[in-house]
């Protein structure tokens, strides 16, 4: 039975990093550390049974690729392991993109989503400006706008690019080239405000960072995979294909659709997690959770107390 075919577990993924340590502490920044992002790297696996599909190497290349940018996968949203098959594929989030640009130190960014109800305003020409109020609704079928801004240090005026949701969905019916297992089904947000962030990047300065990730980032939305060599970006060019095809009734509408969210009890789930003793207890609370009726910041905010019991798990048993 081959590794992709019998579920492997944490613990042999945990093994299979443990020997890539060396090589991920050279590529790492000086703030983060190796032994982080091997953790970052298994929460993610653990919660995800499509991921526990991908084989060990790609997995291991996704973890290598977000260590070279120096950026956290899952927590915070600054990038993610996508599964594709038996593939998982590195994708930045839109909130790396933006860390990438001011840890350069040359520029600063923003990206906004504006939803029905928010109080919102926009121009370009010899002052270009956005105004935005947002009113708390975050359901992604009721998303308006997607803008970014960014600044060069020193300039007068922002760089600019607001899409209307409409003529996002046309970037995605034109560059999607692996149908519905498309990551941005689960997370249109994320695909939107990267978008346009993307627009705006081709016009501030790029650290060699900044400009793989771009070159990434341009790659995932059509479903390749993306590897770094050296300083080198090499994108596949096949997408990756998608289990069961690209075909399944399933149209550009449904990215939008409202997801029935409910108001989420963290209470009780930090409760759940305080009872949790080892990883596996931890795992068992996470596979209880509808994260499709859940918001993105829902989805953070509970990622981030997972990994926060699953540090303290450890220095117990350190």
């Amino acid at each position: 039975m081959s590794m992709v075919e019998k579920k492997p577990m944490v613990g042999e993924l945990g093994n299979f990093m443990e020997k890539l340590k060396g090589q991920m502490a050279l590529a790492l920044p000086k703030h983060m550390n190796s032994d982080r992002m091997t953790r970052l790297a298994l929460t993610e696996f653990s919660k995800n049974p499509a991921l526990q599909k991908c084989s060990f190497a790609s997995i291991a290349s996704c973890v290598m690729t977000a260590s070279q940018l120096g950026l956290e996968i899952g927590v915070g949203g600054q990038a993610y392991i996508i599964p594709y098959k038996d593939t998982a594929t590195f994708v930045p989030g839109w909130k790396g993109l933006i860390d990438l640009v001011n840890r350069a130190g040359r520029a600063s960014a923003w990206t906004g989503a504006v939803f029905a109800g928010d109080d919102f305003d926009w121009g370009l020409g010899d002052a270009p400006f956005i105004r935005h109020k947002p009113m708390g609704e975050n359901d992604p079928a009721k998303l308006l706008f997607a803008y970014a801004v960014g600044r060069v240090n020193g300039s007068d005026w922002p760089v600019i690019e607001c899409w209307p949701n409409e003529r996002i969905k046309k970037h995605f019916k034109k560059f999607n080239k692996v149908g519905d297992r498309h990551y941005a089904f689960q997370n249109w947000e994320m695909y939107a405000r990267k978008v346009v962030l993307l627009q705006v990047l081709k016009y501030l300065p790029q650290s060699v960072e900044l400009n793989a990730a771009i070159d990434i980032a341009n790659g995932s939305i059509e479903g390749r995979r993306v590897t770094i060599d050296a300083n080198f970006v090499a994108i596949e060019e096949t997408p990756v294909e998608p289990a069961g095809g690209t075909e399944s009734g399933r149209s550009v509408d449904d990215l939008v659709k409202p997801k029935n969210q409910t108001a989420f009890n963290f209470a009780d789930f930090e409760s759940k997690l305080q009872l949790c003793k080892a990883t596996g207890e931890i795992n068992a609370v996470f596979k209880a959770i509808d994260r499709e009726k859940l918001s993105e910041s829902d989805q953070e905010r509970i990622d981030a107390l997972g990994l926060e019991r699953e540090q303290e798990i450890g220095a117990i048993q350190d």
